[in-house]
């Protein structure tokens, strides 16, 4: 399934409980996206977010669902390392 890396800006710091996060995951369940990771910037108004997703419109479904943004959407797919090897980005990090 391809990836997608989220960039959500907020207005106030963001405060997720784990409550609130197992709603999330309960609404893109719902719209078949696995949410892998978020970042957090130091001030909590900034996260980056990786998902799997059918598209990226199944993404914004799910955002507005949730009443979160999703600013911007960028679907990827390859990951550079440091030695400027670029490789397949897989969300099965075992492998």
């Amino acid at each position: 399934m391809p990836l997608f890396l989220i960039e959500r800006n907020f207005a106030r710091k963001l405060q997720v409980s784990p409550g609130g996060a197992a709603e999330i995951s309960e609404i893109t369940d719902q719209e078949s996206i696995r949410w892998l990771i978020s970042f957090l910037s130091v001030d909590r108004k900034k996260t980056f977010c990786l998902y799997e997703a059918a598209s990226a419109a199944a993404i914004r479904t799910a955002a507005d669902q949730a009443g979160i943004p999703a600013d911007v959407i960028v679907k990827i797919e390859d990951e550079m390392i440091p030695n400027g090897y670029i490789r397949r980005l897989r969300p099965d990090r075992n492998g």
